[in-house]
């Protein structure tokens, strides 16, 4: 992210270049949210679709009115402490005149407020793949309110706002490495320790109902991503964000060969499920460092993330946590991949003069301030989003009924279903011979 300098007294000149490049960029990161709310509803049984798709889709509305209200406020206001910021002019925007610029970057304020935005509306959807099956809407709706703003408005300010406590450090985040996705990741994993698995976890079959909506949906996050990335750098022409849109197509790639090799190796099959959860493994890890590493560099950073991703969705078997989609073994394992490995990839020639170990950084600087980030990022977000979850469960509930949890939570939570299986038998046609066996294989779809 262009750091987050606010305008100075002498006025600069709007780019309307900039202007528009940042108001595409935000509509593509939009996108990702209902490309998200696609990957995750095809990788969940039939009885869940509705419900996974709106777990993502209802967080364009609550965050949308939060942000205006105070959140932009407290993630990009004057700094308090390290810790938050605030700025009453822009409590609901009241106090913002068109006009106003952000920084020096030539693009209005209320541009670069409204592509933070929508980085604040994906960022509480991804935990929603680590709660597939089991969680109340309404809870869920609560949960992101509070955690939006408990969480991820004061960490975005740590990350990203002048004067919080990463951004002086020199921790480097291009994108939301931290900020987004080791946020997410570390928050998915403190709520579900607290809510406990779903019924029949690692004895009934959990298979994704949808493998073509899993790909379409991660082809719009690859497209969208693009977006996410390039347009951190707040359209300023040096060089930084074309870099950045450059690395995020290879480590991408990288990623989803290097998770395609493991798994052949390792289970005999090319999956479409692994190509695709490659990718965003790829994405997420070049997120934080794609300004900061050359095309070769990120080039490793996608290849070691498709590994160890690859390797860090199993775990949740080993040690018993269900976690239903893989948000902690993409998102939190990508992501501190991703930040951790600027400490030796950096050149030194993109986004900052930092260096990483293997660009002269011997005495391990960079790789410090990285680790120092990562493990404050990681340890606020796991405790503060368990103990929300934790009150939400005892008082309000946040789980739906073992009964309704069987039976689907589609029906249980939106009196509505994905499909319509109604007209599948074939009765009205008698003479097409393939009919029976239609309507036989309709009743025996993996709900």
């Amino acid at each position: 992210m262009a750091p987050a300098i606010m305008m100075a007294a002498d006025k600069v000149e709007l780019s309307p270049a900039n202007t528009g490049f940042m108001l595409i960029c935000s509509a593509l990161v939009m996108l990702m949210t209902p490309g998200l709310a696609f990957f995750y509803g095809g990788m969940v049984r039939v009885k869940s679709t509705l419900n996974m798709l709106m777990m993502s889709f209802i967080s364009l509305g609550i965050v949308t009115i939060l942000w205006v209200l105070y959140g932009f406020s407290m993630a990009f206001g004057t700094d308090s402490g390290s810790l938050i910021g605030w700025n009453s002019d822009w409590v609901g925007l009241t106090g913002v005149d068109k006009s106003e610029l952000w920084g020096t970057y030539n693009i209005p304020l209320l541009a670069f407020m409204v592509f933070q935005l929508m980085f604040a509306i994906i960022t509480p959807a991804l935990i929603s793949g680590a709660l597939a099956d089991r969680v109340k809407f309404s809870a869920w709706a609560l949960f992101i309110a509070l955690w939006a703003t408990i969480v991820y408005f004061p960490v975005a300010h740590w990350v990203w706002g002048e004067g919080g406590w990463a951004f002086d450090m020199g921790v480097i985040d291009f994108a939301g490495g931290t900020a987004v996705h080791i946020n997410a990741g570390a928050a998915a994993l403190g709520v579900i320790l607290v809510i406990g698995k779903r019924v029949g976890f690692k004895k009934d079959p959990m298979r994704p109902h949808s493998l073509p909506l899993v790909m379409l949906g991660a082809g719009l996050l690859w497209f969208g991503w693009f977006g996410f990335n390039a347009g951190s750098w707040l359209g300023n022409d040096d060089g930084v964000g074309t870099l950045m849109f450059v690395n995020t197509q290879v480590a991408t790639a990288a990623a989803m060969l290097a998770w395609l090799i493991y798994e052949k190796i390792r289970h005999g099959a090319f999956t479409t499920l692994g190509a695709a959860s490659g990718a965003v493994a790829g994405l997420v890890a070049i997120t934080p460092s794609g300004g900061a590493v050359t095309p070769i560099g990120a080039i490793a950073v996608g290849a070691i993330a498709g590994v160890l991703c690859a390797m860090a969705v199993g775990l949740k078997y080993k040690f018993g946590y269900d976690d239903s989609l893989d948000v902690v073994g993409v998102h939190l394992v990508g992501g501190v991949v991703g930040s951790v490995l600027i400490g030796f990839f950096a050149s030194g020639k993109g986004q900052s003069d930092a260096a990483g170990v293997f660009y002269g950084d011997h005495k391990f600087d960079q790789l410090w301030k990285q680790l120092a980030g990562v493990g404050g990022v990681l340890a606020y977000s796991l405790i503060v989003s368990a103990l929300i979850a934790f009150v939400l469960h005892k008082t309000i509930g946040m789980r739906v009924t073992e009964d309704e949890e069987v039976a689907g939570i589609d029906q249980a939570e939106h009196a509505e279903t994905a499909y319509d299986f109604s007209g599948a038998g074939g009765g009205a046609v008698k003479t097409a011979p393939a009919a029976p066996a239609a309507a036989a294989a309709s009743k025996k779809v993996d709900a």
